[in-house]
């Protein structure tokens, strides 16, 4: 309710009745009503009748974690995050974190271009120190440089949302780990990593890394106060690698910025080049498709091991199939208003943030029965899950949606509000909250 409205009602009340200031002992009071900050209200007799019904505990705790009627816009928070020098998924959720809880963020390297590019030139980040490009060297550098990181005096909470910055909770308490996945490479990705990306030879070398590294990770993750992860798919690799509990809470999706414009010509992928992304799958099954056009996004490290994966798909590439890199904001929000509809191949993806962006733009996907897909595309009302997937499935799910792919619209829609933004930055303060020992709604609700 508006200051001035209040004060004005007041006096408009007094002139009614001809009445002075002291001719009734209550107008104070209602011209305090001027220097509220919140009123709470229902639509009758709150006012008139001197009483207030709320529908909920709940309600009242959603308002107060609104940060309306807390002191969370003083809360300090600092959020760790290993590299800010490609910008994807897991970049764009700890920015975001950032932005609602006007958190600083602290990162190894940061490509400020990039960072702006995306939409989010008002983040504060502050770099702690250069790394490598190449793995192993770069994620132990940024493992041991925010390990060493001491900020507890000039925060009141600590959330770390990479896998390498993770160490940064040893000596900064109390703390929040948002994981995305437990380092994948030393983790459920380790056979995978050891025959695809190693070396014959350096093979031993990377089996003690990695058996250095898990004894590290799970050191680290004893000082944590509370865990959340992204889905189901990362809360069970939580339990079984390092036996950590944890609470689900979905990324954010901007879904009031995506639209629906039409269902175009070509389908989109967006997503990293990295082999376990499997996009050569994608290249290889429209090279079959010569009538249908792809559009990726596909950004990648400068690492060589990154470099060698982009290289390799830039050099198969059909000519239907056209990749660019690095995109804006904008020009990724179009593209996907604009598909036909979205497809993607990645392995075991830990949730798969752009399926959610692409229904949140009225759009079906296609993509593989495995990982955090099974918990956000709903097979057959907003896309297609495919068993076992390889290149000859893909083309049959692709002809099999193309033709109809406008008619899911409206479930796609429907389906990606429950992802929004509003709703993860919610459920995060709630967790901030319960670190710093404020009401739970749980609490509330028992109370």
């Amino acid at each position: 309710m508006d200051q001035g409205f209040c004060i004005s009602g007041a006096r408009r009340w007094r002139v009614a009745h001809g009445k002075t200031k002291s001719d009734h002992p209550r107008v104070p009071a209602v011209e305090t009503m001027g220097s509220t900050t919140v009123i709470c209200t229902d639509k009758t007799g709150a006012l008139t009748e001197n009483r207030i019904t709320a529908g909920s505990r709940t309600e009242i705790y959603n308002l107060l974690s609104s940060g309306l009627m807390t002191q969370e816009k003083s809360t300090r928070i600092a959020v760790f995050h290993n590299f800010l020098d490609n910008i994807g998924g897991a970049e764009i959720l700890v920015l975001t974190l950032c932005r609602h809880l006007n958190a600083v963020c602290y990162t190894t390297v940061a490509d400020r271009e990039k960072i702006e590019k995306m939409g989010f030139s008002d983040i504060r980040v502050i770099t702690i120190g250069w790394v490598p490009k190449n793995a192993p060297f770069r994620q132990q550098l940024a493992f041991l440089r925010f390990r060493y990181l001491a900020l507890k005096n000039q925060y009141d909470i600590f959330i770390c949302g990479g896998d390498w910055a993770m160490s940064g909770l040893y000596r900064n308490r109390p703390n929040l780990w948002y994981t995305n996945s437990p380092s994948r490479e030393i983790f459920d990705l380790y056979e995978y990593t050891r025959q695809h990306t190693v070396p014959r030879l350096l093979r031993p070398v990377f089996d003690f890394w990695t058996r250095i590294n898990r004894g590290l990770y799970r050191k680290y993750a004893a000082n944590i106060d509370r865990v959340v992860c992204n889905s189901r798919n990362v809360q069970n690799r939580l339990i079984r690698y390092i036996g950590l509990d944890s609470r689900i809470i979905h990324p954010p999706t901007d879904v009031k910025s995506l639209h629906y414009a039409r269902t175009g010509d070509y389908w989109l992928s967006v997503n990293r080049l990295i082999s376990h992304k499997r996009v050569q799958m994608q290249l290889e099954a429209f090279a079959r498709m010569p009538g249908e056009k792809l559009i990726i996004v596909g950004s990648y490290e400068q690492s060589r091991h990154f470099r060698r994966y982009a290289e390799a798909c830039f050099k198969m590439k059909p000519a239907n199939v056209e990749i660019r890199s690095w995109v804006s904001v904008h020009e990724l929000t179009e593209l996907y208003a604009n598909c036909k509809a979205f497809i993607t191949t990645a392995q075991e993806e830990d949730y798969g943030m752009t399926v959610v962006e692409a229904m949140a733009s009225g759009k079906p996907v296609v993509a593989p029965r495995e990982g955090g897909y099974k918990e956000t595309v709903l097979d057959p009302e907003t896309g297609i899950l495919i068993d076992d997937i390889d290149v000859p499935k893909i083309i049959r799910a692709v002809q099999m949606m193309g033709p109809q792919a406008g008619s899911y619209r409206d479930r796609c829609l429907q389906h990606a509000q429950q992802f929004s933004t509003e709703r993860f930055i919610l459920q995060m303060r709630q967790e901030i909250n319960r670190v710093l020992n404020r009401p739970s709604v749980t609490e509330l609700q028992t109370a």
